[in-house]
């Protein structure tokens, strides 16, 4: 699926060189016999205010409301700049710098996402400005100026460009001498957390919550006097543990300056086996996947209250990968959705299921790099998906690696999380078109091997070219073949029809190719399920169990009107 829309960084001072050992002892000395004793010059300093946006955007200023202050990404610290161009606003935010004239100044800052340009102007000699076409891991920008003869102030900036994705900007640096503001204080060891209490148990896990500490950048998490995980928010769940074991937990508060003495300890016990959540609602024979976007690309910023009762399976987009391979979180991009809350977000779960829907965490996407190839991979996934599924109330996973997937391994994790979660577990795949096309891809190899307890293969037909359908003819996407004839290929190489969903686009812009109208989805439904309104491909029987479609995205569709939902919904409830 398409996003298409970080490590701690201590700002330092950087001093000038001074004369070492004997050198310096002689030259003081000179210097007091002439009478020519002058006063050390000041060490170079950041210039830049609230540089790391810890403050929000106090000090900045950005065109057009197009700045905002997230929590994730980060290049240090706790919050970081994000910025979005809209049609002619490339998204500039600045700041006005208090500098010395005829020096030279050091700018820098760490960008990642779209288009990012860094820069200074009315500098007095030479404005400056430098770009990177954007990366999706932090890179540095770097350049220098000088100042004018009567030069005092800069302004320095950073921006987009027109029509590309959001940036991300942190950790700005104009160093040089202190222009009269001089660098902001150095941290100073945080006080200890309070508030430490143990949230949602698995067999092999807890989670864990605390209060928030005034100057902390990240919390370092204790389970018996030794380090457990670390975070850079108030929660974290600890895995690993063993079933039915009482454990003692503490945190400790950490910035630049050191880390703060540990918080009181809290005991909790892990659960015991076979103490999984309950069964969720039941899949409706015929259902409609959604995904929801966590995140804000362009498309229609929603809650999940904002779904419409088309939609039966709610798929949340996306876990984000910790530093355990295989093992996954999920962090509520608060900022990006307009301040949803974490409470809300809880509470939309739980109504969505009284009302009979199934609300699942997805696994990867576009940029998703969770990797599960080795036993103790498999493990954390199965862990940590079951430890969401417990602490937000989701009701299954759903598999949407595109960056690549092992068989065996993931096969392991859907059977370890199986035991766990029971037979209420709802598991969903959203393969791309080339991961289906034989029995011996690693995609199609893990349903056939989890087929007793897959719920749905919600296959992506676009973003994908020509393929072969089952009749070994090549169909290009974007028509009701492509979609009928390569759903073939998975009915009849094992899956059961009600495992098998059609995934596509809900409007244009929600992905590069391969939109089709709603109206050739429910005749490519009708095809397969009743054997009417087909293209030129006809298969050789019905599928009347096919379980429904699928589409990218809720937000998507939101954008566009409801378009899709209202149309193929109804369809697919009125098939046979």
């Amino acid at each position: 699926m398409e996003r298409s829309v970080g490590s701690s960084h201590r700002r330092r001072r950087r001093s000038r060189p001074v004369l070492g050992g004997a050198m310096a002892v002689v030259a003081a000395a000179a210097l007091t016999v002439t009478g020519l004793v002058s006063t050390a010059q000041a060490a170079d300093v950041n210039n830049a205010k609230n540089a790391g946006f810890e403050s929000g955007l106090a000090n900045w200023t950005c065109t057009g409301g197009s700045g905002t202050v997230v929590s994730t990404p980060v290049h240090g610290g706790t919050s970081a700049l994000k910025a979005t161009p809209a049609g002619q606003d490339n998204a500039k935010c600045s700041q006005t710098v208090k500098v010395k004239p005829n020096s030279t100044y050091a700018l820098s800052s760490w960008v990642q996402g779209g288009y990012a340009y860094l820069g200074a102007s009315g500098t007095g000699t030479t404005d400056v400005s430098t770009w990177t076409p954007g990366s999706t891991s932090w890179t540095r920008l770097s350049t220098s100026f000088t100042t004018g003869a009567n030069t005092t102030s800069v302004t320095v900036y950073t921006h987009g460009w027109y029509g590309q994705a959001a940036y991300f900007a942190d950790d700005f640096e104009v160093t040089g001498p202190d222009g009269g503001g001089g660098e902001e204080p150095g941290p100073v060891i945080p006080a200890a957390p309070g508030g430490l209490a143990a949230g949602a148990t698995t067999t092999s896990s807890v989670a864990l919550s605390w209060n928030a500490v005034s100057g902390a950048t990240g919390y370092t998490v204790y389970r018996d006097g030794t380090k457990a995980t670390t975070s850079t928010g108030t929660s974290a769940t600890v895995t690993g543990l063993s079933a039915d074991t009482a454990y003692q937990f503490s945190v400790s508060a950490t910035n630049a300056a050191g880390e703060s003495v540990k918080s009181a300890a809290i005991s909790a016990r892990t659960a015991k086996e076979g103490t999984g959540p309950g069964p969720g609602p039941a899949v409706p024979k015929h259902a409609v996947t959604g995904y929801w976007q966590n995140f804000n690309n362009g498309a229609a910023v929603q809650k999940l209250s904002d779904v419409p009762a088309d939609y039966d399976i709610i798929a949340v987009s996306f876990a984000d990968a910790t530093p355990t391979q295989g093992a996954v979180t999920f962090n509520l991009d608060t900022a990006g959705l307009n301040g949803y809350t974490e409470a809300q977000f809880r509470s939309d779960i739980k109504a969505k299921q009284a009302a009979g829907k199934n609300v699942i965490i997805s696994i990867g996407g576009e940029l998703g790099t969770v990797r599960v190839d080795n036993d103790a991979s498999a493990t954390a996934f199965a862990n940590s998906v079951y430890a969401l599924m417990q602490d937000y109330g989701f009701n299954g996973v759903d598999i949407d690696l595109e960056n690549g997937l092992n068989a065996t391994y993931m096969t392991k994790a859907l059977r370890q999380l199986s035991a766990k979660a029971g037979s209420g577990l709802v598991i969903t795949m959203a393969p791309q078109t080339i991961d289906m096309q034989s029995t011996s891809g690693e995609y199609f190899k893990t349903a056939l091997n989890v087929k007793d307890i897959l719920t749905v293969v919600n296959m992506q037909y676009y973003n994908s070219g020509s393929m072969l359908g089952c009749d070994g003819k090549v169909y290009s996407q974007g028509s009701v073949d492509f979609l009928t004839a390569l759903a073939c290929i998975q009915l009849e190489g094992g899956l059961d029809p009600s495992q098998v969903g059609i995934g596509v686009p809900a409007s244009t812009r929600g992905a590069g190719s391969g939109y089709v109208a709603p109206s050739i989805v429910n005749a490519a439904l009708d095809c397969l399920t009743k054997g009417t309104n087909c293209g030129s491909f006809k298969p050789s029987k019905t599928y009347p169990s096919l379980r429904g479609a699928m589409t990218w995205s809720t937000n998507w569709d939101a954008t566009a009107g409801f378009a899709w939902s209202k149309a193929v919904g109804p369809h697919v409830r009125s098939l046979p």
